[in-house]
C-alpha cells in the first residue's frame, strides 16, 4: 500500500514545466522552424500568420472551393507575371525573377525534417504514456484525447487545424516570454493533482482485493 502524508509541500512540485531540461528554442528543433514559432524572425512569423488566416477566411467564411481558389490564383499570377514582363521590354525594367527561397530543398527539407521528427516523439510518447507507467499522465492523455474528439465533431477540419496553427505560433511564444510565472503555476498545478491521485490510491485503489502473486522460478 502505498503511503503519502500531507505534510509535502509545494517544493516536490517540478520547477520547468513538463519536468523539462533543455531550452524551448531546442525543443522545438533549434532551426528556422523554431525561430518562427518563437517569432524570432518576426516578417516571417507575421507573413505566415497573416496567410493562414487569409487561407482561413477564404475557405471557412467565404466558402472558396479549393480548385477555384488555385486556378484563379493561377489565373492572376500568369497576368501579373505577363504584364510584368511585357512592360520590363517596353520600359526596359528588371525582369520578374522567382525568389530563391522558394527553389531551395534546403528549406523544405528542414521543415520536413523537423515535423517527421516531432511526430517520432509524439509518437513515442504516446507509447509511453499507453504502457501504464505513469497512472496519472494517462489518465489524462485518455481524458485530452476525449474532450479533443468532442471538440472535432463540432469543429470542422478546417477551423482545428487554424486554431492548431494559431495555438503553435502563439502559446510557445508566451509561453517563453511569461516563463517563469506559467511554470509556478503548472508546477502547482501538477503538485496538487499527484496528491489528489494519491489519496485516491491510498482509499480507493489499494482497497481492491487482489489475488495472490506467484513468484515465477527461473529456469
Amino acid at each position: 500500500m502505498s503511503t503519502y502524508t500531507d505534510t509535502d509541500d509545494d517544493s516536490a512540485a517540478p520547477s520547468k514545466l513538463f519536468g523539462r531540461r533543455r531550452p524551448v528554442h531546442e525543443i522545438l528543433g533549434g532551426g528556422k522552424v523554431a525561430d518562427i514559432l518563437l517569432w524570432r524572425d518576426s516578417k516571417m512569423s507575421g507573413a505566415l500568420l497573416l496567410g493562414m488566416t487569409t487561407l482561413w477566411f477564404l475557405f471557412e467564411v467565404v466558402e472558396y472551393k479549393f480548385v477555384t481558389l488555385i486556378c484563379h490564383l493561377s489565373i492572376t499570377s500568369m497576368l501579373i507575371f505577363f504584364i510584368w514582363c511585357t512592360g520590363a521590354e517596353i520600359f526596359k525594367w528588371n525582369p520578374p525573377r522567382l525568389p530563391e527561397v522558394i527553389l531551395k530543398d534546403s528549406a523544405f527539407k528542414e521543415v520536413a525534417s523537423t515535423f517527421h521528427r516531432r511526430i517520432n516523439q509524439f509518437l513515442s510518447k504516446i507509447f509511453d504514456i499507453a504502457y501504464g507507467k505513469d497512472l496519472p499522465l494517462f489518465f489524462l492523455a485518455i481524458v485530452s484525447l476525449y474532450l479533443l474528439s468532442v471538440i472535432g465533431s463540432y469543429v470542422s477540419f478546417l477551423n482545428l487545424v487554424y486554431f492548431g496553427f494559431v495555438a503553435l505560433e502563439t502559446l510557445p511564444f508566451l509561453y517563453v516570454k511569461y516563463e517563469e510565472e506559467v511554470d509556478h503555476l503548472a508546477g502547482k498545478a501538477i503538485y496538487h493533482t499527484k496528491k489528489s491521485y494519491r489519496n485516491f490510491d491510498a482509499k480507493f485503489l489499494n482497497k481492491i482485493p487482489r489475488g495472490p502473486v506467484k513468484d515465477k522460478k527461473l529456469r
